[in-house]
Parts: structure tokens; C-alpha cells; sequence
């Protein structure tokens, strides 16, 4: 049985870049890319930073917990996606796993926001959605501190970082703290 680490954060933080890097130190591994789940939905999709997408955005997450939670039968899997500290419950539910690791990229609003300002080949580019995404993020980590990753370095040191804390079991989290959330 393979690990689960999800790699999260508001647009901008970095994600993509730095579970690509960590994917490539786990052996085996898989990446998976969230934003795919909601390329899904064709017909009716909400925004999903919109309050009239809250269904949508727990269907779509199921959908990727349950198959993170399948793949990481035969593999170390890092789930590159946006799964708030809202979320997690419903996702670590929906892999059928009783843990994952769990690591939010937040460097400042300004740096999120100057990274997607700046993208090319990107589809998402909309500047007051990620800074309301950044705001809902700084406003839900309380209590889960230790998941936050504020670090400014490579993209390859922050994976090397990740992967050391997976292997102390620092990003850990279990049922029992969904259950007690």
C-alpha cells in the first residue's frame, strides 16, 4: 500500500511545480492532477470557487478521492489539486484509506497572485478568484498548522522537504481528526 500526499494550496502557490518534483522522488509513484476532475464536468459546471458550486466541488472531490485511494494500492500518489482544509474530510473519506499526508503551499498573497498574473498555457488566470481563494486558505488552517508550508525555496527543496516530513509522519492526517472535525 502506497502513501497519499496531498499537495494543495491557493492558485499560484506553486502545486503543479513542486508535486511534479516530489512525484519524481517516490518510487513508485503516481501524479495526480486534480484540476482533470473537473474538466469532467462539460455541461453545467460552476466555477468552483463560486458558493453555488459546493456540490459540484463534493462530487468532483469524491471522485478524486476514490481514485487516489485506488491507485495508492500499488502506488505512492501525489494528488496536485485544490482540497481545502474543508474538503479533506470528504476526500480522505472517498479514498477509503485511513490516513494521508497533507500539505498546504501558502507563500504570500502577493507571490500567488504575481505567478498567475504571469501564466501562459494556463486555463486558470482570473486574479480576484485566487485572491479569494488565497483568503479562504489563510482563514482555514487554523488548528492545522503543522500542514502549512509558508517556505520560500526551490521547487525541488520544498519537495525534498515534503518527502522527508512524509517519511516523520509530520503531514499526517487520519480519520480520527476528520471525525473530531
Amino acid at each position: 500500500m502506497g502513501d497519499v500526499v496531498i499537495v494543495t494550496g491557493p492558485p499560484g502557490a506553486g502545486k503543479s511545480t513542486v508535486s511534479t518534483a516530489l512525484a519524481a522522488l517516490l518510487h513508485p509513484s503516481a501524479l495526480v492532477p486534480g484540476d482533470v476532475f473537473f474538466s469532467f464536468v462539460r455541461r453545467g459546471a460552476v466555477d468552483p470557487w463560486l458558493e453555488e458550486a459546493a456540490e459540484q466541488n463534493a462530487v468532483v472531490t469524491e471522485s478524486a478521492g476514490a481514485s487516489v485511494g485506488r491507485l495508492a494500492r500499488r502506488y505512492d500518489v501525489v494528488y496536485d489539486g485544490v482540497v481545502g482544509p474543508w474538503f479533506l474530510p470528504t476526500f480522505l473519506s472517498a479514498t477509503g484509506l485511513e490516513s494521508v499526508h497533507y500539505v498546504v503551499l501558502l507563500p504570500p498573497l502577493s507571490v500567488c497572485v504575481d505567478r498567475v498574473a504571469s501564466r501562459t498555457n494556463h486555463g486558470f488566470t482570473d486574479l480576484p478568484a485566487a485572491r479569494h481563494m488565497w483568503e479562504s486558505f489563510r482563514s482555514s488552517v487554523d488548528g492545522i498548522e503543522q500542514h502549512v508550508v509558508e517556505e520560500s525555496m526551490t521547487p525541488g527543496d520544498l519537495a525534498a522537504l515534503i518527502a522527508r516530513r512524509v517519511g516523520e509522519n509530520s503531514l499526517r492526517y487520519a480519520r480520527s481528526a476528520a471525525a473530531s472535525s
